[in-house]
């Protein structure tokens, strides 16, 4: 979708006689954005939350405990599963990744083995994941679902999980020749990820701390 976008928003000005100059515009803007990008490097420290979009810094408020708890249920899923089948790396919050034209932070990420292989213990960039959760609040809400959304599409992000909190509902986009596709939207039963092989988690630990420790238990003794 967000390429169809692309190519009809192309189309539309190059209709204009006044096309090289709305181009000469944008890049003269875009230049100024690349600056600002670099210093955005160089002031970012390890302790906010920080994102560049846009040309905009976006610093991040604190999250509420639900937030974190979720966030936090979901990490240790993931790392235990990954790890322990050697699948790559998952992330978590403080992980700046890379696209073509902003940096984000997103909740949890996943990179596959052959990813991973690549990255130094002293990494602070990272490319784009193959696998992005983004736990919604009120504040982010409109960015996870819009300007990332759009973002993590066309940068062939595989899979993206958007949690709501309050609901308690898990989304899953699978991303297929025609960008993101709701594979999967419930407030039960369970979530399996063709992008992390082998993973199946059950949606209610994801927001029950207990069951996603039982689940971690499971994994362990399954691979010992």
């Amino acid at each position: 979708m967000t390429k169809f976008l692309e190519q009809e928003l192309v189309e539309q000005v190059l209709k204009l006689p006044s096309a090289p100059a709305i181009v000469a515009e944008i890049e003269t803007q875009l230049a100024a954005e690349r600056a600002a990008r670099l210093q955005f490097y160089n002031d970012i420290t390890e302790q906010e939350k920080a994102e560049f979009i846009n040309g905009e810094v976006i610093i991040h408020s604190p999250v509420m405990k639900f937030h974190n708890d979720i966030s936090g249920n979901v990490y240790t899923m993931l790392r235990t599963f990954v790890t322990e089948n050697n699948l790559g790396f998952i992330g978590i919050e403080k992980i700046l990744v890379q696209f073509s034209r902003n940096d984000y932070e997103p909740d949890i990420c996943y990179f596959n083995a052959e990813q991973a292989a690549q990255f130094r213990d002293d990494q602070s960039l990272f490319p784009v994941p193959n696998l992005i959760v983004e736990v919604l609040s009120k504040g982010t809400a409109p960015r996870d679902r819009g300007v990332k959304f759009q973002d993590y599409e066309s940068h062939s992000v595989q899979e993206y999980w958007i949690i709501a909190p309050q609901s308690r509902t898990v989304e899953q986009y699978l991303n297929g020749p025609d960008g993101f596709e709701l594979h999967l939207k419930s407030t039960s039963g369970d979530i399996s990820s063709p992008t992390i092989n082998g993973l199946t988690l059950p949606i209610a630990a994801i927001f029950d701390t207990q069951r996603a420790r039982a689940l971690v238990k499971q994994i362990l003794l399954d691979n010992h």
